[in-house]
């Protein structure tokens, strides 16, 4: 064997990954032989182990992706890199059926800006809900920077529960971050506008035009954000960028980025040079400094101005009570992240090569000795930069953005120019390291690195540019989302990660076992306000109503979806009705979930176990339309099906009878009822296996067996109606009965042998 190889199978073993002689499927020549064929080196297949997730395996931490010009979330694994999720929030989403039922319409409606519906949206900057300021798993915030708007994603769920409107900014970059304990959700403006709804000339740019950092009241037991609760600091038409929170000694304090402090305004077709000539002229911008625990209680004094309904504290007031602060901050940053113990705040400039580390304590100390060396012109403080500043490091081309490590003032920060990832050292202001990534990176993140306990071990690299890095998929490429080692002295590159859904600008990672997400809804919730739904149904209490009033009629269908048939299964109906189909979802058992979809309508929805929803359908034609489930669900789930009959005005229909497309004999249902008595036989020995084991321990294997136990009960009534067919020799109908019958069978032997395999896999005990 080549030394090559002997050293790969010594390095897989000291993994941890057993190479069994008797094993032809991992011999030594057949290892050689992929790794030859492959091209790979040691150092492949070591970075393979580190990411590698086995089959069946879970992630140490979740990822929450923005998904840029998707207007969704991305949600996937780390180390596997594997994609789990789509969240949908500002724009729709068929698989999940948002936008095209009527429950999460009303969620995007929310969205709305001045009367217009929007279905396009620009996420940014997810944040993870803190207590004490360590992520809670509760809830997602997301930003939308095209239409200045913030939603509140539920952790118990994944799903999009709230959208605000900012009632006062006309963009917001600056947006999802929150204080410690998730008491506001921050967003900052970004290209400054006036902040009522009208017109005003660009010459009155400096007068008219404002930025703002809006801080909004996020009610942790209810999980909505409060709007009237809310409020906003107005600030300088300078472009606010990014914001952090204080934590520990700097709580109650928050930190915001601006650039284009020049307050530049360009026009090419006016004869002026462009917006990026006159917004990169000066040496700094302005880090705006604020008291937002001051402006609280100015709200609350009523020391707000109301603009358009919205509280905001003006800059005068905000100069006048020692609400705003600015210090100059390296030209053109994104990223102001706050250390975590709280005591330090740390700035990079992309046009800057220094990244500037500033003392909460410098910036307290001058502060309250109102050390100030000048003011703005709107008349708001300037902090010296070196009396706030702890260390500036040069660190390279293009510094963007900070995260930090779980080692005591270790830091990586991402240079966007020098496509190169540095570690650095902030209390001592050293380089330790840098790393070439892929290309040309923008915002980078370490696993929970905004929180006060970064876990360290994994940093993910947002890369611009994915250029060569995968096979070619036309002009518009793939992101790039690179993962790289940080746990020991250097830097590893693992894995390059395409994400084909918008360009994901940051990224938030927390623990997976600080996650508890539901599998299952309580029987009839309206996921979207996670309360009853008016029209949530039982088993047997389905029913189609048709009202009418003044000639307009409409029709309310209440139904369920069951493996394997949707109830009703008609639906009649007139030319001009307006039809609601509320749907909810009978199963209890994990991922068996079920959809419905109609011909000729944009109608889809996706019914989690236990969840009801409505697709509304307007009737303009007459016509036959299937409906059907648009989940796999059962080996009948092409069988799921219904039609929605709309008649014309007037119609009248003539007596005839239905034509049966087979003829059963009392021999077909003396056949059905042995197979269906055999089946009954080995769903009794399952069944005992199951009552014989501490089975009421594996939530997983509960909601199976409450599954399996809504089948019997179906099957019960069907046996039921097929013996009294019988009973009048009435063939046809006791036949199809039987078979009815034992289709209910088939699913609960389905369901309890899929218990009865999970209890064998996870060490179920038996019991007395």
């Amino acid at each position: 064997m080549k030394p090559t190889a002997k050293r790969t199978l010594s390095l897989l073993a000291g993994l941890g990954i057993g190479l069994a002689a008797s094993t032809s499927a991992w011999s030594n020549s057949t290892l050689e032989q992929v790794m030859k064929a492959r091209n790979l080196t040691q150092k492949d297949l070591l970075a393979a182990a580190k990411t590698y997730t086995p089959s069946g395996g879970r992630d140490e931490f979740i990822a929450f992706s923005s998904g840029g010009q998707s207007g969704q979330v991305i949600v996937y694994g780390i180390p596997s890199m594997r994609i789990l999720k789509y969240i949908a929030v500002f724009t729709p989403e068929p698989w999940q059926g948002y936008g095209y039922e009527e429950e999460s319409r009303k969620v995007l409606a929310q969205g709305n800006i001045q009367g217009k519906a929007l279905n396009y949206g620009d996420t940014h900057h997810p944040a993870i809900s803190e207590t004490k300021g360590e992520y809670n798993g509760r809830y997602l915030f997301i930003n939308d920077k095209a239409n200045p708007r913030i939603a509140v994603i539920d952790l118990h769920d994944f799903e999009t529960k709230q959208i605000v409107v900012n009632p006062v900014f006309k963009s917001a970059h600056g947006g999802a971050f929150v204080t410690e304990n998730t008491e506001y959700v921050i967003e900052a403006a970004q290209y400054a506008a006036p902040f009522e709804n009208k017109f005003v000339p660009l010459e009155e740019f400096n007068d008219k035009y404002r930025g703002g950092i809006t801080y909004w009241k996020f009610n942790n037991e209810k999980g909505r954000i409060e709007p009237e609760n809310s409020f906003t600091v107005e600030a300088p038409p300078y472009s606010q960028d990014l914001s952090d929170a204080g934590k520990g000694p700097s709580h109650g304090w928050s930190f915001t980025n601006s650039f284009c402090s020049e307050r530049y305004v360009g026009g090419i077709e006016r004869g002026r040079p462009p917006f990026e000539a006159g917004c990169s002229s000066k040496d700094t911008d302005f880090l705006h400094v604020v008291n937002w625990k001051k402006a609280e209680e100015l709200v609350k004094a009523g020391k707000a101005k109301k603009v358009n309904g919205h509280n905001v504290i003006t800059m005068d007031v905000a100069a006048k009570e020692g609400v705003m602060f600015l210090i100059p901050e390296p030209k053109s940053p994104h990223g102001v992240d706050v250390s975590p113990d709280g005591k330090y705040i740390i700035v990079a400039g992309k046009l800057d090569s220094h990244v500037t580390v500033y003392s909460f304590d410098k910036i307290q100390a001058a502060i309250k000795a109102k050390k100030f060396e000048s003011k703005d012109p709107y008349g708001l403080p300037i902090i010296a930069l070196k009396d706030a500043t702890h260390k500036q490091v040069q660190l390279g081309l293009g510094p963007l953005h900070t995260q930090y490590d779980s080692k005591k003032c270790v830091v990586y920060t991402s240079l966007y120019v020098d496509s190169m990832v540095a570690k650095w050292d902030y209390c001592e202001g050293k380089v330790l390291d840098k790393l070439s990534i892929h290309y040309n990176i923008g915002h980078l993140m370490t696993m929970e690195g905004d929180s006060v306990t970064p876990q360290g071990k994994y940093l993910v690299a947002m890369n611009k540019l994915a250029i060569d890095r995968f096979n070619p998929v036309g002009p518009l490429h793939p992101q790039n989302h690179q993962l790289i080692d940080i746990s020991g002295e250097k830097m590893e590159l693992l894995y390059d990660m395409p994400l084909p859904l918008g360009e994901p600008h940051y990224v938030v990672a927390i623990k997976a076992d600080r996650l508890q997400p539901a599998v299952r809804y309580k029987s009839g919730t309206d996921s979207r306000t996670d309360e009853r739904h008016p029209y949530a149904t039982r088993a047997g209490r389905e029913k189609t109503e048709r009202t009418c009033d003044n000639g307009k009629c409409t029709i309310h269908v209440w139904g369920t979806a069951i493996r394997s048939h949707l109830t009703p299964e008609i639906v009649e109906a007139e030319v001009g009705d307006e039809i609601y189909f509320h749907i909810t979802n009978l199963e209890r058992a994990q991922d068996q979930t079920h959809g419905f979809a109609i011909y000729g309508h944009s109608a889809q929805m996706s019914l989690e176990p236990g969840k009801t929803a409505t697709a509304y359908i307007k009737a303009d034609k007459e016509g036959v339309y299937p409906y059907y489930c648009t989940e796999f669900c059962s080996a009948l789930h092409l069988e799921m099906q219904g039609y929605l009959l709309v008649r014309p005005k007037g119609y009248k229909a003539t007596a005839t009878a239905m034509q049966e497309g087979v003829k059963y004999t009392k021999a077909d249902y003396d056949t059905q009822v042995k197979t269906n008595l055999e089946t009954q036989a080995v769903i009794d020995s399952v069944v005992a296996f199951i009552t014989s084991h501490n089975y009421q321990e594996f939530p997983t294997v509960v909601g199976l067996v409450e599954d399996a136990t809504d089948q019997l009960e179906f099957a019960k009534d069907a046996k039921a109606k097929s013996e009294a067919a019988a009973a009048k020799q009435d063939w046809q109908n006791a036949m199809l009965w039987a078979n009815q019958w034992w289709q209910y069978q088939v699913k609960a032997a389905d369901l309890g042998l899929r218990a009865k395999t999970f209890l064998e896999e996870n060490g179920a005990k038996k019991i007395k």
